[in-house]
């Protein structure tokens, strides 16, 4: 029997091991320019063209390798900072060539020019799918030029599950901007297909943030930032807040962790909770928030793109991060004001110095005497009982209150219950309760409803069927209205925009980020249309969603809770009687599509336990 295993050859092992650090272009973006970085550059370009599909372009003004570095920093393991096992956990650098590029170049077309400020010439070197093509002397500027074309050109596989370009894009964004918002002291541009889309020039944190999204907020981030500093044994703190009234659906929130971006629920739980009762429900304040900590006591190699980073004392940085948010919320005065019940509180008079202050006095008779025998002592007087019951007999036939009872409405038993509950048709099958549930008794006992949760399910299953059937009937608008976006957002309004026009909108681009709707599904009621966009647009931005089935599941779920019957809305019995009938004609009508409860029945056994 013949031996089954084997060595992979060089070049199938470099193509696995890319996978796991090269997802899709933003991870190249991310890589190179870090490397630019701490090869010590001051001025870092990127171009990118289709995406980053067609090219990936990295152009920095740092100190360059030599030829023999740059022919070493595409072999697999290359690295300048490694030296021992140990210095794994002792890393603040990002890492100066080496590491990356042998991953890129497995499964791209590389080509490389660098020079040192002391050469005279430069190198070029020309690779793709780790073999070599080409290696020769070439005139320069100092510093490095990488192109990367044609991701995973020889991995069809992982080039067919990209996206389109606009997604693709909006993921390099998000990677240049969580580099950019690190280094205030270097100037980064960035252009898309041969038009510049952003130049950040050198300049203070603050300022750093302010130019990266001035272009991407119509509010002035200089007025809703708040700084926050701290410094303890454990880290240093540093960055900025949002205050509470900018907060909103789909904000900008960043940790950085040594220089480094990273995700943390955890700690973001503790900012939030330090925003209680300052913000509404939904909305997230914008943050922006730099650790500087021991590299000894965090391990960033617990994922490949080291965005998740584990902390040796996370509860004690909880506390650290809630308590510097609170003290700029409140050094600041954004905090809620004390505010103290001052109902059946005492009239305090304001002290006036020329007022003569008289002690209180109580009047008393000293020669009262409780028992003595001249004391009075009020007599109880005499009931003839019959006479009352008598009484009580009559009122009762007249339907009153007997005399000498408190002055409350007298119901009579033998009133019929309909009347009680002022039912005007007692035939009724349905009853709404507090314009909140329907009731409906059920041979098990009696059924309760949620009238917007049963509504929500009904138009969630309408609206996913239109939507896969692609037969939307739209309602042309009388007035037709604008809809202005920022740049961020129309990434997102172009991906979703077929399944818009699949649902009913008739929506065209206006240019300069505005869009004209004509028209509406004819599912939809009056309402404001601009805002339930805006809503659908920041549900997909901030879930970041990609597949389509899950795009359009989003979709249907914001327009049906949208226009769902609301709590308060007083409902006929027509009314109440079909969405009876649409709740239990769809497949899951026990829940809503947020998995929310719609149904409850109170069981005929509970109700008579209440009677015994």
């Amino acid at each position: 029997m013949t031996d089954i295993i084997h060595v992979l050859p060089d070049s199938v092992a470099n193509q696995i091991a890319a996978g796991e650090v090269i997802q899709r272009p933003a991870s190249v973006v991310k890589e190179l320019v870090e490397n630019s970085i701490d090869a010590g550059a001051k001025n870092i370009q990127v171009v990118i063209k289709d995406g980053g599909n067609a090219l990936i372009q990295i152009v920095d003004n740092g100190k360059g390798m030599s030829e023999t570095d740059a022919r070493m920093s595409f072999e697999r393991h290359a690295t300048s900072k490694i030296r021992q096992a140990e210095d794994l956990f002792s890393l603040r650098t990002m890492g100066f060539r080496g590491e990356a590029l042998a991953s890129v170049a497995a499964v791209a077309q590389v080509e490389m020019r660098t020079k040192r400020e002391d050469d005279v010439l430069g190198t070029l070197i020309e690779i793709a799918g780790t073999r070599v093509f080409r290696q020769e002397s070439v005139l320069c500027d100092t510093g490095t030029n990488i192109s990367v074309k044609n991701l995973f050109f020889n991995v069809p596989a992982r080039r067919r599950f990209l996206k389109s370009q606009s997604t693709e894009m909006m993921h390099v964004r998000n990677e240049f901007f969580r580099i950019v918002l690190v280094h205030p002291e270097i100037s980064f541009s960035l252009f898309e297909d041969d038009k510049e889309l952003m130049v950040l020039p050198v300049s203070s944190l603050k300022a750093r943030i302010e130019n990266v999204f001035v272009m991407f907020s119509k509010k002035r981030m200089d007025q809703q930032l708040l700084p926050v500093e701290a410094a303890t044994s454990l880290l240093n703190i540093r960055g900025f807040v949002g205050r509470p009234e900018f907060a909103q659906k789909n904000a900008q929130q960043y940790f950085f962790v040594n220089e480094r971006y990273m995700r943390h629920p955890y700690f973001h739980k503790a900012v939030m909770v330090a925003y209680e009762k300052l913000i509404k429900p939904g909305e997230n304040p914008n943050y922006f928030i730099y650790f500087d900590i021991d590299p000894n006591s965090i391990d960033v190699n617990v994922h490949p793109s080291k965005t998740e980073i584990k902390f040796d004392n996370e509860q004690a940085v909880w506390s650290i991060i809630l308590a510097t948010v609170k003290e700029a919320l409140g050094k600041f005065q954004v905090m809620p004001p004390l505010d103290f019940d001052q109902e059946d509180s005492p009239d305090i008079p304001v002290l006036d110095k020329t007022t003569r202050i008289v002690p209180p006095r109580i009047n008393f008779d000293p020669n009262y005497n409780p028992f003595g025998k001249t004391s009075t002592t009020s007599k109880r007087p005499d009931y003839d009982w019959e006479k009352l019951y008598d009484d009580f007999n009559k009122n009762k036939e007249k339907g009153k209150a007997p005399s000498g009872t408190a002055n409350t409405e007298w119901v009579d038993a033998e009133i019929p219950i309909q009347q009680q509950l002022e039912i005007t048709d007692a035939s009724a099958d349905y009853l709404q309760f507090k314009l909140k549930y329907i009731l409906t008794s059920v041979k098990s006992g009696l059924m309760l409803i949620d009238q917007h949760r049963a509504h929500f399910r009904v138009l969630f299953d309408r609206y996913m069927l239109i939507i896969r059937n692609q037969k939307g009937v739209s309602q042309q608008m009388l007035f037709p209205e604008v809809l202005e976006l920022e740049t961020g957002e129309v990434v997102i309004i172009e991906r979703i925009l077929p399944e818009l026009l699949w649902i009913g909108f008739d929506i065209e681009n206006f240019g300069k980020n505005a869009y004209v709707i004509n028209g509406i599904p004819a599912e939809m009621g009056a309402g404001s249309v601009l805002s339930l966009l805006k809503e659908l647009i920041a549900e997909v931005q901030l879930t970041e969603l990609s597949v389509s089935e899950t795009i359009q599941e989003k979709i249907a779920s914001v327009m049906a809770r949208k226009t769902a019957i609301q709590y308060g809305k007083s409902m006929t019995l027509t009314e109440m009687t079909h969405l009876f009938q649409d709740l239990f004609s769809c497949d899951n009508h026990q829940y809503a599509p947020d998995g929310k409860p719609i149904i409850t029945v109170l069981l005929n056994e509970e109700i008579e336990k209440r009677f015994r």
